[in-house]
């Protein structure tokens, strides 16, 4: 199944590069963290985790597939084992872990398997790539504490594991909010994130 995003690369909305055009990943500064986590299209995960003061970088990508190097075709396809993320490069004394955790799950669809909101199949299924012990032992208490809450009859699907090779996305894909706001916001309201996200987790605040 074509999704939204597909569909503007292949109309053109999206032009394609090729696997040596791969966007660079960003060093990690001395006392910075990276967290990387899986939300469906990555186009949608870096606008949330760049409001944030002590975010120095979000970098969309793949992780936890098969395939070495692998290309934005290879990964929409399916098949490659890969998720969209985004890799965020933080700095811990001005933006906590725990905060980072809880935007993310405020982003995400959490209740359903290999798939976000219009778009379908494994890669776009949600998870956090924990990139040490301490990662790891945050966001298993997070998910437990959620699911403690009540707060939905369902069970909550996201998985946490540890955090595999990523590899950067083509460089169109790097900050596509900001450099297509028109077709962002297109695609955004045309596969129904906010509707449903407001349905999960209420009107965001101001």
């Amino acid at each position: 199944m074509k999704t939204i995003a597909a569909l503007l690369l292949l109309l053109g909305l999206a032009a394609p590069v090729s696997a040596a055009e791969m966007a660079p990943q960003p060093d990690v500064p001395p006392g910075h963290e990276v967290a990387i986590f899986a939300g469906g299209c990555f186009w949608c995960m870096e606008p949330p985790f760049d409001k944030l003061p002590g975010v120095d970088s979000t970098t969309s990508g793949y992780i936890g597939g098969m395939r070495r190097n692998p290309t934005y075709e290879q990964v929409s396809a399916g098949g490659s084992g890969h998720a969209e993320a985004v890799k965020i490069v933080f700095d811990p004394k001005k933006v906590s872990y725990a905060k980072l955790l809880d935007t993310f799950w405020h982003n995400v669809d959490p209740l359903t398997a290999n798939a976000q909101f219009c778009d379908h199949g494994s890669q776009y299924r949600t998870a956090i790539f924990t990139t040490g012990d301490e990662q790891m032992k945050l966001a298993l208490k997070a998910k437990q504490e959620l699911e403690e809450s009540k707060r939905f009859k369902q069970p909550i699907v996201t998985e946490i594991v540890a955090a595999t090779d990523f590899y950067p996305a083509e460089e169109y894909h790097q900050d596509y909010y900001l450099k297509n706001p028109i077709r962002y916001k297109y695609y955004r309201f045309s596969c129904g994130r906010d509707a449903r996200l407001e349905e999960l987790w209420g009107k965001p605040s101001s």
